[in-house]
């Protein structure tokens, strides 16, 4: 072929090292947004992003010439050196190693941005941990509980 045709959308989820509560909701929104612009450094296209106090949810078209793994380690990375450089948190910040990817199909993309967008409401009714599993069993990923949020 002479071009190169994609739609890759996935929805990532990481967490702050320690499961720490350090994402200030009025620091938020900037967090957020620096995120995005992120994203789009990377010919990316940021869709969806909400930032917990101590996790995050971002929903990306992935362009064809980054890899899933370069992107979130890019993005963690700058946004970590980011938070810390402008002292949101007390405490020096980072993101815990690993995260979640999920691919999402064009059909599902309002749902999968409607949930991304809703997560204070999801939270009031079960905790991170539950949320994770639930979409690990929902994208039927196979995991080993004892390492979900232990560092190796």
């Amino acid at each position: 072929m002479a071009n190169t045709y994609t739609q890759v959308h996935i929805h990532f989820v990481f967490v702050v090292s320690g499961r720490q509560c350090l994402i200030e909701e009025r620091n938020r929104p900037v967090i957020e947004s620096y995120m995005c612009g992120v994203v789009e450094r990377f010919n990316c296209k940021a869709i969806a992003v909400y930032c917990n106090p101590d996790h995050c949810h971002l929903l990306v078209g992935l362009h064809p010439s980054v890899s899933m793994a370069e992107l979130v380690k890019h993005v963690k990375a700058l946004t970590a050196k980011w938070i810390n450089d402008n002292r949101f948190t007390a405490s020096h910040f980072k993101w815990q190693v690993g995260y979640g990817a999920f691919a999402c199909n064009k059909r599902s993309l309002p749902r999968v941005v409607k949930y991304i967008h809703n997560q204070p409401i999801h939270h009031g009714r079960q905790s991170m941990l539950e949320e994770y599993k639930a979409l690990l069993i929902e994208n039927q990923v196979n995991f080993d509980e004892r390492y979900l949020f232990t560092e190796v």
